[in-house]
């Protein structure tokens, strides 16, 4: 495997032809255009094969994994391009086998919204140890707000994806409620009632682990939310269960500001099975442009979580989605777009952008103009999505959770498969 950038007047067919790969593959893995249009400066994914197989009329997945001693979620792998779909066409080249290069083993967990597209969920399955349907929000009585998951859930069985529920204070309009938060945390009534909530809707749905993630809590309530996640974890660990928490993006345990100061790390950590650093945002909607998950700033993270929590209990919080800025930008007025990597690429490709890559980021960028003004974007692809692997691999950490699904991001799962051996469930 190898990430190729383009150059000025470079195509697929010469990209291909100067790897010995081929074009066709080249193409559909990444998921490029039919047209084969690229923009300057875009990262491509250059997989090398060391088998494959041209589909014969009547010959399916199963029979061709068979055939090969292999599994059909390891063809499913191989082939981004089917889509998470067993369904082939005569004259397909499969990919059996690739050249790998083992860097370690990863969990890997994904959260997605109910509303998620089918297709663009099922792309994905093959690649995860857990889904994670958001969010499970809480009223102030200790019920829980109902979600619609069954699809979800149903789709997680049939690709043997372990499905972890999340449990959240977020409410309908879509923020994190610190006062929801503080009645659950300082009444034990309510307290036992959203626990025994929990655990009957998790045997009700077929869950096997639990994320939860209180945000925007006082440092006040530092000492109640570890409780309340270790009482969590010693109901549901009975069960085999798993208890993780979200944790914000912190560099030091003094770390000022209401987003960090209710996140006692060591606490958290002792207390939950798994932890999940959040680390991006730094470039978001309100904000000026930037990378979403800027390097330096996810190292300093992880530096301070691997100081006070052990690095078999953390994952690694990795974007999949970047921002789109109209320019120039004014703070308080200006707000940005989210998009996937690959509708960034599809607007560089439009407008005739050349990519630029920052090299203290790891993140690349670029500007183009519509309508008389000018536009700022910045996404994540193969290099940034590397250096974040590698981060975790190196590490030795858990694994990593993908923030989110619901933007495509076929390059990531191409590094992922060609490197790292995908974790068993937790």
């Amino acid at each position: 495997m190898t990430i190729h950038v383009v150059s000025v007047g470079e195509t697929v067919a010469s990209i291909a032809a100067t790897y010995g790969v081929s074009p066709r593959l080249l193409q559909q893995q990444n998921q490029l255009p039919e047209s084969g249009q690229l923009a300057v400066g875009q990262a491509l994914v250059v997989l090398f094969p060391t088998q494959t197989h041209t589909v014969s009329p009547g010959e399916s997945l199963f029979g061709i994994a068979r055939r090969y001693g292999t599994t059909t979620q390891t063809l499913l792998r191989n082939n981004y391009f089917l889509l998470g779909q067993a369904a082939l066409q005569p004259g397909q080249e499969l990919v059996i086998s690739l050249e790998e290069e083992n860097r370690g083993t990863l969990a890997v967990n994904g959260y997605a919204y109910p509303f998620i597209p089918q297709i663009v969920l099922e792309q994905q399955l093959p690649y995860l140890t857990h889904l994670t349907p958001f969010t499970y929000g809480i009223t102030a009585a200790g019920q829980l707000v109902p979600l619609g998951d069954e699809r979800l859930l149903e789709a997680a069985a049939q690709y043997g994806v372990t499905p972890w529920m999340h449990l959240s204070t977020l409410t309908e309009m879509g923020t994190f409620s610190s006062p929801l938060a503080e009645e659950i945390l300082a009444d034990p009534e309510r307290q036992a009632l959203l626990i025994q909530n929990v655990e009957q809707t998790m045997l009700q749905k077929g869950y096997r682990g639990l994320d939860v993630d209180f945000e925007f809590l006082p440092g006040a309530l530092a000492g109640a939310y570890a409780a309340f996640i270790a009482a969590l974890e010693q109901r549901l660990n009975q069960y085999g269960y798993p208890v993780v928490v979200a944790l914000a993006p912190k560099s030091s345990g003094d770390q000022p500001g209401l987003l960090y100061e209710g996140h006692d790390y060591p606490a958290l950590g002792r207390a939950a099975d798994a932890v999940l650093l959040m680390t991006y945002e730094w470039g978001y909607t309100y904000g000026p442009p930037l990378a979403v998950a800027p390097l330096p700033q996810v190292q300093r993270v992880l530096d301070y979580a691997l100081s006070v929590i052990p690095r078999e209990k953390i994952l690694l919080g990795v974007p999949t989605y970047g921002y789109d800025w109209p320019l120039p930008y004014q703070r308080g007025v200006t707000r940005a777009t989210s998009l996937s990597p690959q509708a960034a690429l599809a607007l560089a490709r439009q407008y005739g952008a050349e990519i630029q890559f920052d090299p203290v980021s790891q993140a690349p960028w670029f500007r183009y103009r519509e309508g008389g003004r000018d536009h700022e974007v910045w996404f994540e692809d193969a290099r940034s999505a590397q250096a974040k692997l590698d981060l975790a691999a190196q590490n030795g950490l858990l694994g990593i959770g993908l923030w989110n699904l619901m933007r495509l991001f076929p390059q990531f799962y191409l590094l992922l498969n060609a490197q790292y051996t995908i974790g068993s469930p937790i």
